[in-house]
This record gives C-alpha cells, structure tokens and sequence, in this order.
C-alpha cells in the first residue's frame, strides 16, 4: 500500500499519509492518549507537554510521534562493495553525532552492520564502520582507513578481523574478542551497538561484543590517530568486558560470559562517564584506560515502571540545562480487562505480542538522577541516541527494529534497519521533554 491509497481511505486524516513505511489506519492503536491537549496557555513559543496515559507503563502511540516523511529522514550513506546500489546501507542501533574539529563541524555516524549471506548481524559479523559527513545531508562518505588498511574494506575501523594487528603493549582485539566456532552456529562473535565519541581531541569507540562473542559486553577502543585510527583495546577490556559477570541473555550464552550490553559514553567538561544498560553507569579514569574502581557500578535513579520490563540502549544526553536518560523498551500488545487493545512496556508473557521497539526518555537536574518518570518521545525510534546538529537543534536517530513487531512484517522489512535521524522538539524549560517533532498545531 503506498501513502496515496492511504489517503484516499483517510479523508479529512489524510495527513497520516506522511507517516514513514505506509501506515494503514488499522495498525495505529487508539488511545486515551490521543487526544489533543489544550493549546499552550502561557502564549510563549514553546510546545506543551502531552499528559501521559494512566496507569504508568501505558504506551503513547499516537500518531505525532510516529517517524514520518515531514520528521525525519534515511541518510544517504556512501555504499560499500557489500551494499546493494538500490537500498539503503543495513544498520541497526544507529548512532549520529556532530562534533567539531579543527573549528569545522563534523557528522560522525556509524551501527550495527551485518556481512554478506546473512539477514542479521549474528552469529558474527565483520566489525565497526564509520561514515562523517560535513552536514546531515551530508554527502556521506566513508572513513578513509586506506592509509591504515590499504588492502582493507574502506570505512572498516576495527574488527575481530585485525586480531593479526596485535603487538606486544598493544592489543587491537583482545582474546575474548576473537572469532570462535562450535557445532551449533558454525563461526561466532560480533560487535554492536557502537558509538563514535570525540574527547579531549582524542577519538574512542564504545561497543558491545554480542550474544554470540566467547564474553559479552561493553568495550572501548582509543584512535591513535583521527576518526578513522587506528584503534586499540583500552586497558580496563584487555582481558573482560566492562563491570562484573551476572546471569544473564540467551540460554546459550555460557555462564560468567554475559555482562553489561550497550555500551555509552556521556562526558560533561573535563568528566566522562560509562552508560550502560541495567540502569548502571561509572566514571572513567582521567586516562580514559578503565573505569574507577575497575568493576564499580553506580545506579541511576530511576522511576521504573511496575513491574519493569526489560530495557536496552541506555543513553544519556543534556539539553536545555537538563539530563534526559533514555532507554529501548517494547510496547507490547495485548487484550485490557474490557475487551480493548492494550499497548504497555509490559514484559513478555502469553497473550502479549511485540508491537513497536520504542523511545523512552526520562529527565532530571542531575547526571545521577532522580530521574521523571519515563515518556514515549518516538514510536518504533528505540536504540537510538539524542544530539544536536551544528546550529544547536536536537535530533535523533533512528533504524526501525527488523527481528519482531510492526517492522519485521513482511510488507515492511525492506524499509527496516535503516541509518535514520529525526527532529526532536522540546517543550521548553517549564516542560522539559524532548518529543519527536510532531506537526505543527498539535502541541
């Protein structure tokens, strides 16, 4: 269905024809929370905050925060070998950034890819790719590691792939980063979620070794030269993940292999911070080599929902003179006591069915918390990260979840794991929300 039919059946609503993926009015859930608040009383120039559904835990699904054509776009990322010329690069957990370096701003972005023959990035993949850009429309181009890696796939910063890099004093891919094999998936480990981080002059890369790796969790790796390297191991991951071991992931993973995921980084002044998921976060060392102490792990102050689901991507972004914590949670579907649909960041369980992989942020006057309780500033915009654009305006990222819900049906999969961002707005400093930007007159 394209959006012109869509509008045809839509009359005076024709305006969900901008919706992105071609939304048919029957997959957008009716809610309390629809209903269009009054306009802001004050009369200044900032939106109003929605009121939230009730109970706590409700999902807003409504279809402002939906990623439309008029919010947000796909970014025309420069093509490897690998990538087919009439789609978009393959990403999951997209992350964008914009810094500035030698006075000039500089788009950064990189995620999740996967290799050749495979529909997703596990049981392995082939490493970390960076693209930069000099604005958000880019033009996008690869990472120039030609000088690095002359026989090497262009944009491809880090890898399992470099293992043969390591020397004496220097480790570009620590042991339990390695490639390995076993009877049931054949050859293992990948590298997600990685983020892009310019500190001090210095680049680092925060990652995760995933679900298939011989240990898994959160990495950081420090360029000994610009954006595109090379990258070594820091001292605190030469021999584990980040933090301490816990039970944890799928049923396959080995006991004391699974730890913290997720990977983030926030840096404030001369202070940077380790963000991880399971609400834990801890100071790097002045040297950026571990974190203080090497398996310490403070808590966020939280407002979790009740009971609390299972939550992943947490990212911490300050804005307006505020901390917004942000997390991926699942809206699930599932039948109310009257009869009704339910849309809830409930956890798994029968008659609950994954619907949309959304963006839940929290805000708070402190780094630490206590943090709002949570709401939903994008539908299906979960694992993302928030920034600002060189002229200050919040964006975020985007890449429409592929495994389960409303993006792995099959009508849509092929505008799934997209490198996308969206315009964020803000409700100013009495409201303190960001939201995806929704269309003008519906604040």
């Amino acid at each position: 269905m394209n959006n012109s039919e869509i509008g045809a059946r839509l009359g005076r609503r024709a305006f969900l024809a901008g919706v992105t993926g071609a939304v048919a009015a029957a997959t957008l859930p009716m809610t309390a929370a629809q209903a269009t608040p009054a306009a802001n009383a004050s009369g200044d120039a900032f939106p109003s905050n929605w009121p939230d559904p009730e109970p706590y835990g409700i999902a807003d699904t409504r279809v402002d925060l939906w990623l439309r054509e008029d919010n947000s776009f796909i970014l025309p990322l420069e093509h490897r070998p690998r990538d087919p010329a009439n789609r978009h690069v393959w990403m999951r957990d997209t992350y964008v950034n914009c810094f500035v370096v030698d006075g000039r701003p500089l788009y950064v972005a990189t995620g999740t890819t996967r290799v050749p023959g495979l529909d997703r990035a596990a049981p392995w993949n082939d490493g970390i790719f960076v693209w930069t850009a000099p604005s958000l429309r880019g033009p996008w181009r690869l990472a120039d590691t030609t000088a690095i890696r002359p026989g090497a796939e262009r944009g491809k910063v880090w890898s399992p792939e470099f293992v043969d890099e390591n020397r004496p004093g220097r480790t570009v891919v620590a042991p339990w980063q390695e490639y390995w094999y076993d009877a049931r998936f054949g050859k293992r480990g990948q590298v997600w979620a990685p983020e892009l981080h310019y500190f001090k002059d210095t680049w680092y890369i925060v990652a995760c070794m995933g679900d298939h790796s011989q240990k898994v969790g959160s990495f950081m790796l420090v360029s000994e030269g610009g954006i595109e390297g090379p990258y070594r191991v820091v001292e605190g991951n030469l021999e584990k993940p980040f933090g301490d071991p816990f039970v944890g992931g799928p049923a396959f993973i080995a006991p004391g292999a699974y730890h913290h995921i997720d990977g983030s980084m926030y840096t404030e002044g001369d202070d940077a911070w380790l963000v991880l998921h399971n609400d834990e976060y801890a100071k790097f060392r002045d040297d950026m080599e571990d974190i203080v102490p090497s398996t310490g792990l403070s808590e966020f102050q939280q407002t979790p929902y009740s009971p609390e689901p299972y939550l992943e991507g947490a990212y911490v972004f300050k804005y307006g003179g505020k901390y917004y914590l942000m997390h991926a949670a699942w809206d699930r579907t599932s039948v109310a006591a009257d009869g009704s649909a339910r849309y809830a960041y409930d956890p798994p369980a029968p008659g609950r069915t994954q619907y949309q992989y959304d963006a839940v942020v929290a805000v708070a006057d402190s780094f630490e918390g206590p943090y709002s309780a949570r709401w939903n500033a994008g539908v299906g915009a979960g694992h993302n990260n928030l920034f600002t654009d060189h002229g200050g305006k919040p964006w975020a990222t985007f890449f429409r979840n592929p495994n389960a819900g409303y993006w792995s049906d099959p009508s849509r999969i092929d505008d799934s794991a997209v490198p996308g961002v969206v315009r964020m707005e803000w409700t100013g400093p009495e409201g303190n929300r960001l939201y995806v930007q929704r269309r003008p007159g519906q604040d």
